[in-house]
């Protein structure tokens, strides 16, 4: 496999063929400021919390400028979020007309675990893959723009803490993403770079790598780069960079990927139609 690191060596091209792209692990809108309050804010990954509606609210006007948004650590209607599916929040205060979300995990009424993706342009379907692990709860959620070999496969991810589940995650992609030849993975991996890659590279995938190993965990004291955009060798990454926003425990990695003209299928929806 050739994982390449982006460089800054691209051409002048038509904007209009560019996407832009953000992953974000949100903590379900909650905000830390230190390891500390894993433990004293332990409840409000369980009961309502009146900050989390405010948060998100926030999150939302960063995620406005984007075209396509992967989310992870969502809920999908819980207890502890008034019962408010916050990928459809999102979605809505944020001006994107297509959303999905896979919840992975139910814990009664208390919470809904999701993955989630936001889009500004007509979706063609959705896949919702259960990834492999000895505990489950862990997903890919698959989002198609186009049809056949026009088509741009966009995944949300979120990998197990586990290295044993995580390599056995990774080897399902691989072989899931084999044969497609546009493709984008946006997601918390729970691992660099280079684990990521050593596991595509035994099935022959051919990607790019975005953020420059900057790190993304913890927020506050950044450290380890465990969230990631890849994309396939067919798009070209025009920039990308790890964002500085104050909600969650981790920090967002922003990418903007230019995309040949014959993926017709994907589309912008009319600025009009978002106002």
């Amino acid at each position: 496999m050739q994982a390449e690191l982006y460089q800054s060596t691209m051409l002048p091209s038509d904007a209009n063929n560019r996407l832009k792209l953000l992953s974000y692990n949100i903590q379900v809108g909650i905000s830390s400021h230190s390891y500390r309050d894993y433990v004293t804010q332990s409840w409000r990954h369980i009961l309502p919390d009146s900050r989390r509606q405010a948060n998100l609210t926030e999150i939302s006007h960063w995620l406005s400028e984007f075209d396509i948004v992967a989310l992870q650590e969502v809920d999908a209607g819980s207890m502890r979020t008034h019962f408010i599916n916050q990928v459809a929040y999102l979605a809505q205060k944020g001006g994107f007309p297509h959303w999905h979300h896979q919840q992975n995990r139910k814990l009664g009424r208390f919470a809904a675990h999701s993955n989630g993706l936001l889009a500004k342009h007509p979706i063609a379907d959705v896949i919702d893959h259960k990834l492999p692990g000895r505990i489950a709860g862990r997903g890919a959620l698959q989002v198609n723009f186009g049809n056949g070999e026009q088509q741009l496969s966009v995944f949300s991810v979120h990998l197990a803490l586990s290295p044993q589940a995580r390599r056995r995650q990774l080897e399902y992609m691989g072989e899931l993403l084999r044969e497609q030849p546009y493709f984008i993975i946006m997601g918390d991996m729970n691992c660099t770079h280079e684990h990521a890659v050593e596991e595509f590279e035994k099935h022959g995938l051919k990607i790019k790598i975005g953020n420059r190993q900057q790190p993304t965990f913890p927020r506050w004291k950044p450290k380890y780069q465990l969230d990631h955009i890849w994309v396939s060798e067919g798009l070209n990454i025009v920039d990308c960079e790890v964002l500085e926003l104050g909600v969650s425990d981790h920090l967002p990695v922003a990418m903007e990927v230019e995309i040949p003209k014959s993926l017709t299928g994907i589309k912008k929806v009319p600025a009009d139609f978002l106002n």
